[in-house]
């Protein structure tokens, strides 16, 4: 018994000089704005959202183009490969062929199809601009989550330390007693128990902090751990007396699904230009030049022309098309109602989180306050002997407990005010 008592005291005094610290020296250091900016700009779902911008902005140009018109030109040189006879009885050598082309056409009218195309590309790149915003603010949701992850886990890890710490000494002090004889030996072994417990603890809270600076560096496109650098102090509560109206007329899915269901309106008055004739006018003009004895002739040609283009049947696919853009608009507009909808609902949630979790971090606090002077307390009411053993490690469960607490409840409120300023599309 008493040379196991001897290795728990040995073992508890490196695994206590070991986590002093966690081994952060070769992770490397971030802050949260810089964690921000390199997630997005490695992150795949931010790249494609900006490509998406990227074609709906090339889209709304290709429909203003339609109001100009289309111009090509061409130019051709040949060369006889032969000589020719003459009705002389002379020779005619190889003679140089030149040719070239001007060609032009507009549409003068086409059932206004042009105007709402242009308004439906406008439509599609204002709900791709929200939808990159959206994309924003979500890869910087997730980003915030795995940095306050980061932090969180690494405080548990000093949490865990401290209670390795306090198992350690107190083991100690049992082991002593009961050499003194003022102390049962079941007192020794639970405090063995308690601190193999604390060493379990300590081993997980070092793989969690290990996990999370993996997952933030991937985050931030570093290929080792990252550790999170927090910020001097904790933010406050955010003012929420006007949040709710400011987020339902900005909020970045509010805009998006509002900005699909004008395209989708759009696309129903494009569909319905296909039953109105359509003019248009085109000119060409043609040149054939030919050298022949340092003489230049030419044939130029002109043409003007104006095509009027009506549709009368096309077996019902003029039908067909409009039923489908009319489904697209109803799917649309309603999918927008929904968006209002839900937003509001989210809205009301994360609020609710946000106080809950905030009045948390007070209420942790003080808890913590009280477990350390109640485990002092006990401390010094089992070493004069006026106190059990099981008193004491239930004083010092309660102390890590509400150490685990606060950071949780911090995390938590972190967490909540991040996931309200992705929903309204702006920071707090």
């Amino acid at each position: 018994m008493r040379r196991l008592l001897l290795f728990l005291l040995v073992g508890a005094g490196a695994v206590s000089a070991r986590a002093q610290q966690p081994d952060t020296a070769a992770a490397a250091q971030v802050g949260l704005d810089e964690a921000i900016r390199r997630a997005l700009d490695v992150q795949p779902a931010m790249v494609q959202a900006e490509g998406a911008t990227r074609n709906a902005g090339a889209a709304r140009h290709t429909a203003f183009g339609a109001f100009l018109p289309q111009v090509s030109v061409g130019g051709s040189a040949s060369l006889n490969s032969q000589n020719r006879v003459d009705l002389n009885g002379g020779t005619i050598p190889p003679i140089w062929n030149y040719g070239s082309s001007l060609s032009a056409s507009v549409d003068l009218f086409t059932g206004f199809r042009r105007v709402w195309s242009l308004r439906s590309a406008s439509a599609d790149l204002g709900a791709a601009e929200a939808g990159a915003v959206t994309q924003r603010y979500q890869v910087t949701l997730q980003t915030k989550q795995l940095f306050y992850n980061a932090i969180a886990t690494e405080e548990l890890v000093r949490v865990a330390d401290a209670q390795v710490r306090r198992a350690s000494i107190q083991l100690d002090v049992s082991v002593q007693k009961l050499h003194a004889g003022s102390a049962t030996r079941s007192d020794s072994l639970r405090s063995a128990v308690d601190y193999g417990n604390a060493r379990i603890a300590l081993l997980q809270a070092q793989a969690n902090l290990a996990s999370a600076q993996a997952s933030l560096g991937r985050q931030i496109g570093v290929d080792r751990l990252v550790r999170a650098v927090p910020d001097s102090q904790l933010p406050a509560l955010p003012d929420t007396a006007v949040l709710r109206s400011a987020a339902m007329e900005s909020a970045p899915q509010i805009e998006q699904a509002d900005a699909q269901a004008r395209a989708a309106r759009a696309g129903v008055q494009v569909n319905r230009t296909q039953y109105i004739p359509t003019l248009s006018l085109s000119y060409g003009a043609n040149r054939r030049d030919t050298l022949f004895s340092n003489l230049v002739v030419g044939n130029p040609t002109h043409s003007w022309q104006f095509a009027l283009r009506w549709t009368l049947f096309n077996g019902f696919a003029r039908e067909q098309a409009q039923v489908s853009a009319s489904v697209q608009r109803d799917v649309a507009e309603a999918q927008a109602a929904d968006t209002r909808r839900a937003v509001n609902a989210q809205l009301t949630q994360q609020l609710a989180a946000l106080e809950t979790a905030f009045a948390q971090i007070d209420i942790a606090t003080v808890n913590v306050a009280a477990g350390t002077e109640d485990l002092r307390v006990q401390q010094e009411r089992y070493r004069v002997g006026a106190g059990t053993i099981l008193d004491l490690l239930t004083s010092q469960a309660a102390l890590t407990q509400a150490q685990t607490n606060l950071v949780q409840a911090r995390f938590n409120y972190l967490i909540a005010r991040a996931q309200l300023e992705a929903l309204v599309g702006h920071s707090l």
